[in-house]
């Protein structure tokens, strides 16, 4: 029979997938094909054009790496994984046995669909996804769009951390206090921090990476392990110049290092062994084989730089909270590498003690996902109860932190059909019959029973109908589940959400945030963003006619930072088929965004002159380019050197910016993840434009200085009195806006005196053309001789006594006209027109 809450959980990881299921009140993951708690997330295609996708799927993964090393040519792979890591970009993967591709979507509904092959006894359709809090939004569609194409017609996103906490909370004993949840899983990285109070948890900060993971770990065994071991016996030095075998021996090596990683979380040290003829030849065409021992101690030292990545993340994090780590009750840990022994220690070291591995940290979050999915209302249609099925419309809360709670059933005639009785009796019974409501007469107009909750559990209550003669009737809902001990309020909004303006002053597009949809705003959302005026007008039926709304959302906030240092969105369009009057350019126009608990967004614009409101819903599927996002990168390499360039020259220490940007070119040279490249170069490209704004007074303050030293020169050569009287008012705005370091107030002062100072300058430009003419007067094809003769003599004249620039304009004027435009200076026309 259907369900009326969802009840389905799935943990879609980037390198393992869980599935669980609420049974009886208990969360219990559900056993793969192979009887393991988790499934490798990946997937494989035979040459008999089947697919494949788990334990099997992995070890053929294992053996194309490897088998690639043979050709060394990368050619058409069959085997997929980490393809999480790919959502929301056009990355595509070829199948050369089904002659297709898959998008990374496509990938994980092949995942999905193997989780959901797992649930033999009956069919559901909703299910809740968990996510990495920092998952982008167009990352969050991807997802929603992998399960509609695994056959899920209602799906829930939930991110990581909270499900942790919620499968930590329900069997922890602390009901108050600070917790972290700390979830570094196959290729992301999540750090929350959540207040406790009676059992009821509320997340009131996240931070994470997105590419930071235990593939960066497996990578760096890889670069600083395993391929000195093989430069040392082998010739390899052409395989790792050449950019497509450095790729096929990085990844065939990491197959073996993400075993040993794995198994040096429990033991000192652990062999890397390969078999007779796995691998290929090296470029003298010696056999390739792996026979070394690595040490605890060695890996600890390649992955501490990654872990430490992950601390310092937590360190931020208490930081930008006022906390400090003795604050912190329980660090939960969640993810696969968190069995490293390092990274344990570590957080002691730097954190806190108070280190709590009691939960699974490979199940947790499935786990905490099928808690969550049995507080949300599933999808249930007519066809999924049995027909003469006594209705029921069951309303109570899924989570409590009281002993008992309310459950108010009423009796839906309607939807039992003709047969409905006029009343029925119900009673709650729970699972371990230890408790039982008694029998409550139910009617159209409803009851109420009062449940009682055994404490720290989630607690089942079977619901039995019976009609006036005692006789059990089938009923619809006929379960309910009730959580006691603790409660999950409202996920927080992990970005600020924005839009693109043109900010004058700094003279590029910015990212402006939208009161009310800030960072850990509760979920669902909404921001509104007043006084915005059109840039462009809108003709009622005329779709040429466009105002585009350039939605971002932002990891930080600061004031004037390029729009295009952060996460695209995606444009809101509205165009003069949505209007049906005329909308002039620059009228005010108030936007509405709305979030909702998966963060899928509309947008309503009202222009209040017309009394109109358009909604749009944000249509976040659009791919990232990654061909695009390349030549992004090169971009922002020579914009970023240019600036610590012009730093530096400065005096500003960028020594800090220049190493984080060598670590991210290192990155890029070792042809890893575009996205991951890009997401890690924007982070660096947004402190280098911090540092130069910080540094942009100094900069203004320097020009002005000097310009108006040069002005005051110019104005003792050519000065009048009343450019005079121009300069000493200057020089007061000039003081002003350097006492005050007011960037704004410098800038304008500096365009006022640099125009005085022009305005001087030209009569030096005068006094030289009219030398000039004088000296050259026979070579000159004048159209009227006798008149430039008299014109340059007044002018010498002036020139001798108190020349301005007022005095000798008309005289450079007329000459100008008197001679043939190819003989006229230049700039002359220019710098009449701009005097």
């Amino acid at each position: 029979m259907a369900r009326i809450k969802i009840d389905y959980g799935i943990d879609l990881g980037t390198t393992n997938s869980a599935i669980c299921r609420m049974e009886k009140g208990e969360p219990v993951i559900k056993k793969s094909d192979t009887l393991k708690d988790t499934m490798p997330s990946c997937v494989s295609v035979n040459k008999k054009q089947s697919i494949r996708v788990g334990d099997s799927a992995y070890n053929d993964m294992k053996q194309d790496k490897r088998r690639a090393t043979k050709s060394w040519k990368k050619g058409s792979s069959n085997t997929y994984v980490e393809f999480k890591r790919t959502m929301g970009t056009n990355q595509v993967y070829e199948s050369s046995y089904l002659e297709k591709t898959f998008s990374s979507e496509d990938l994980s509904a092949e995942v999905l669909k193997a989780l959901k092959s797992f649930i033999t006894d009956e069919t559901f359709r909703s299910v809740v996804i968990t996510v990495p809090a920092k998952f982008t939004v167009n990352q969050k569609t991807a997802t929603k769009q992998a399960a509609k194409l695994a056959g899920f017609e209602h799906c829930e996103l939930l991110q990581e951390p909270i499900a942790a906490s919620m499968a930590y909370g329900l069997s922890s004993e602390e009901k108050n206090g600070y917790w972290m949840v700390f979830d570094f899983g196959g290729g992301t990285f999540d750090a929350a921090l959540l207040k406790v109070e009676d059992g009821i948890m509320q997340v009131f900060d996240t931070e994470g990476d997105n590419y930071l993971g235990g593939k960066n770990l497996d990578y760096a065994i890889v670069d600083e392990i395993i391929i000195p071991y093989l430069k040392q016996n082998y010739a390899i030095d052409g395989l790792l110049a050449n950019s497509e075998t450095k790729v096929i021996l990085r990844d065939a090596m990491k197959t073996y290092a993400e075993d040993n990683r794995i198994q040096l979380s429990f033991k000192a040290q652990e062999d890397i062994i390969s078999n007779i003829g796995e691998l290929g030849e090296d470029e003298d065409g010696e056999e390739i084989e792996l026979d070394l021992t690595v040490t605890q101690e060695e890996a600890n030292k390649v992955m501490r730089p990654l872990f430490q990545k992950a601390v310092d993340i937590c360190k931020n994090l208490l930081e930008r909270n006022s906390m400090r780590g003795n604050q912190i009750n329980k660090i939960i840990l969640v993810g696969g590498p968190t069995h490293s022994p390092l990274i344990r220690e570590m957080l002691r070291e730097q954190i806190t003690e108070n280190i709590d591995t009691s939960i699974d940290p490979m199940t947790a979050v499935a786990t905490g996902a099928a808690l969550y999915a049995s507080t949300l209302d599933a999808e249930v249609k007519s066809d999924d109860v049995e027909v003469g099925t006594v209705r029921l419309n069951v309303g109570y809360e899924s989570t409590s932190v009281e002993t008992s709670e309310w459950v108010s059933i009423q009796l839906d005639k309607a939807a039992t059909g003709a047969n409905s009785p006029q009343k029925v009796f119900v009673e709650l019974v729970s699972s371990d019959k230890t408790w039982s409501s008694g029998k409550t007469e139910i009617d159209s107009n409803g009851n109420v029973i009062e449940a009682h909750l055994q404490t720290g559990k989630a607690n089942s209550f079977s619901i039995i109908a019976y009609d006036e003669q005692g006789t059990a009737l089938n009923c619809f809902p006929n379960e309910i589940t009730i959580i006691q001990g603790s409660k999950v309020g409202a996920a927080p909004l992990p970005y600020y959400i924005g839009i693109e303006i043109w900010d004058d002053e700094k003279e590029k597009l910015v990212f402006m945030p939208i009161e009310g949809l800030e960072k850990n705003k509760p979920l669902p959302a909404t921001g509104i963003l007043n006084g915005s005026k059109t840039t462009s007008q809108l003709r009622p039926g005329n779709p040429s006619d466009k105002l585009v709304i350039p939605v971002y959302q932002a990891d930080d906030c600061d004031n004037g930072t390029s729009s295009k240092l952060y996460e695209y969105v995606a444009n809101v369009v509205i165009d003069g088929n949505d209007v049906n009057e005329l909308i002039p350019e620059n009228t005010s126009v108030d936007i509405t965004i709305k979030a909702d608990s998966s963060e899928m967004m509309t947008l309503e614009a009202y222009f209040p002159s017309v009394d109109l409101t358009i909604s749009k819903e944000l249509k976040t599927d659009k791919k990232q380019s990654l061909e695009d996002a390349k030549k992004t990168i090169q971009d922002n390499f020579s914009e970023a050197e240019r600036i610590i360039t012009r730093l530096d020259k400065q005096g500003v220490d960028v020594s800090d910016l220049r190493a984080k940007l060598d670590e991210v070119k290192k990155e890029n040279d070792n042809n890893t993840e575009t996205k991951m490249v890009l997401h890690h170069q924007k982070e660096v490209m947004r402190e280098i434009e911090k540092r130069d704004s910080e540094s942009e007074f100094e900069r203004i303050e320097k020009d002005l200085k000097r310009v108006f030293k040069m002005t005051e020169e110019d104005q003792k050569k050519y000065g009048t009195f009343q450019t005079g009287q121009i300069l000493d008012q200057l020089r007061g705005v000039v003081d002003e806006a350097i006492a005050k370091r007011d960037v704004k107030m410098a800038k304008d002062a500096l365009d006022q005196v640099r125009a005085l100072d022009y305005k001087l300058a030209l009569v030096e430009y005068f006094v030289a053309w009219i030398m000039g003419w004088n000296k050259r007067f026979d070579t000159i094809s004048w159209n009227d001789r006798n008149r430039a003769r008299q014109l340059i003599n007044s002018a010498i004249g002036i020139i001798n006594d108190a020349p301005s620039e007022e005095k000798l304009r008309p005289y450079v004027e007329q000459l100008i006209d008197l001679i043939p435009s190819s003989e006229v200076p230049t700039d002359a026309k220019n710098r009449l027109k701009r005097g």
